[in-house]
């Protein structure tokens, strides 16, 4: 006979994660000191939205988990889990495990790995340091340790040390993933180095490889493109404000405000400085949007676009979207996003949804951050990201302008037709006149101004920020990153008529 777990494993691999979910509950009501049952509950519970639940299942999971590590020295289990923890994003609960995964045997390699990720991600850059050093000593040959010590070498401005490693890499034989990673974090040394000339063959060598590697090839590139083309089309005035004015189920104690623009824009340190202040929750980059996209296609049970599906529902079907919406939030965060007056769903490519999110929540409001487009193109190719079905459009030069132009028409279409208010924040000014600027956002939300959200970035350190810019939150604010293109202006001929159209409209010098 199947015990609960088996049962609930067997429901996992047929993909019905609910039963799988009401299984799991029961083989831990059985037996709440079993660590396996404990941490499949948690990372189900994860799977179908309940993050906050399922984090602390995998978190008591841990503890189980480390009491058996101390007795038996094998440590295996304990760094699953902490690679599950990372996965979720809980790199806080992660960290805690690790630290003492690697005190009860400090020979496995993976130990110290994960510890620097941790660390790194937590914006603690010398304790992640000290790990990658630790890892690199125990396996000197691997390429994959060599780059992760050399990119929190350059992190620590120790340029030249990180230079030589990454050139060592690239002369033995790396593999794919490896040379696509060391091309681009060598790209960034030679930036930081101001040697400009040899940057661009090294990003392109990166582009070169890119396609090879197995994560960008299961990517939708057409995915992207697509939506932006169905949503011109689709998303148009009337049909924007079919409920502006309807009969919507409103919730006067909360605002929602969506913090959107494109990638390398400005809008995770938006993100920070509203996050700063008492009466704001942040969620950040989240797939609220996009799991409210796939909930209104199974309402529909048809085929369809998006605007399409929208013209054919009633304000039942409307209501519904709106309370699944916030379902979802409460599962990712926790009831306390019901403690701030103020909600604030950052997920930067949610631009896309624009649309979207205007027909199920007129009464919400948008902030746009923009940046001059060719320091936003530049910043893109430059950096490593993680493989999205928007961020493969950025691994070639002319992509990344040709998909950055895409997006911005799209903007600038929708931003005529929306009936939700919206504020256009440039970075620039973000950056050079921060308490005016910042002042008017905060005004646009309807806050009070708090002379606080200033040291922002004193709250960044420990906290993990779900955004390839992490580390420059961390740290005052700076001006290096304002017309950085300059550098590489030569760069740009094949590309500035593309970008041409969006400078002059966004008020930018040519």
């Amino acid at each position: 006979m199947m015990t609960f777990l088996q049962r609930g494993q067997a429901a996992v691999q047929s993909r019905n994660l609910v039963e799988a979910a009401g299984w799991f509950e029961k083989a831990v009501a059985e037996n709440p000191k079993d660590g396996q049952a404990k941490a499949c509950l948690g990372q189900t519970l994860c799977w179908l939205g309940r993050r906050e639940q399922g984090i602390a299942h995998l978190r008591q999971s841990g503890q189980l988990l480390l009491k058996k590590a101390r007795k038996s020295r094998d440590i295996s289990l304990l760094l699953g889990l902490a690679e599950q923890l990372q996965f979720w994003n809980d790199y806080r609960g992660s960290l805690e495990l690790l630290k003492q995964a690697v005190q009860i045997d400090g020979s496995k390699v993976r130990g110290f790995q994960l510890l620097a990720l941790a660390h790194s991600r937590l914006n603690e850059n010398k304790p992640a340091l000290s790990a990658a050093r630790k890892a690199v000593r125990l396996a000197p040959h691997s390429g994959v340790l060599q780059i992760l010590l050399a990119t929190l070498e350059t992190d620590d401005r120790q340029y030249e040390e990180a230079k030589r490693r990454l050139e060592k890499v690239l002369t033995g034989f790396p593999t794919p993933e490896e040379k696509f990673r060391a091309h681009k974090e060598l790209a960034r040394v030679l930036d930081k180095l101001e040697t400009y000339e040899q940057v661009f063959g090294h990003l392109r060598a990166a582009g070169d490889v890119a396609g090879l590697l197995p994560e960008v090839k299961k990517q939708d590139a057409a995915l992207v493109p697509t939506l932006i083309k169905t949503n011109t089309l689709g998303f148009t005035r009337e049909l924007l404000e079919r409920w502006s004015c309807a009969g919507l189920p409103r919730d006067e104690s909360r605002k929602l405000v969506f913090i959107v623009g494109f990638m390398r824009s400005g809008t995770t340190l938006t993100q920070e400085v509203l996050d700063s202040h008492p009466d704001v929750f942040v969620a950040d980059e989240t797939d609220l949007i996009v799991t409210l996209r796939n909930e209104l296609h199974r309402m529909a049970g048809t085929a369809g676009t998006t605007p399409e599906l929208l013209e054919n529902i009633d304000i039942p079907g409307v209501t519904h979207l709106r309370r699944f919406y916030w379902e979802r939030a409460r599962g990712r965060f926790g009831e306390k996003i019901d403690r701030r007056p103020v909600f604030v769903d950052k997920t930067t490519m949610n631009t896309i949804d624009l649309g979207l999110i205007n027909c199920l929540f007129p009464d919400a409001k948008v902030v746009f951050v923009m940046r001059d487009p060719r320091d936003v193109c530049l910043s893109c190719f430059m950096q490593t990201m993680a493989p999205t079905p928007s961020t493969v459009h950025v691994l070639q030069w002319e992509r990344t302008a040709a998909f950055y132009a895409e997006v911005m028409e799209w903007w600038m279409c929708i931003r005529s037709r929306m009936t939700m208010d919206f504020y256009e924040l440039r970075y620039e000014d973000a950056v050079f006149r921060f308490e005016e600027s910042f002042r008017k956002v905060f005004d646009f939300v309807g806050l009070d101004w708090d002379p606080s959200v200033a040291e922002f970035h004193k709250r960044v350190a420990g906290k993990y920020v779900n955004s390839p810019s992490h580390g420059q939150v961390a740290q005052p604010l700076y001006t290096s990153s304002v017309g950085r293109w300059k550098h590489y202006e030569a760069e740009f001929a094949p590309i500035s008529k593309m970008l041409e159209p969006f400078v002059t409209a966004f008020g930018y010098e040519r």
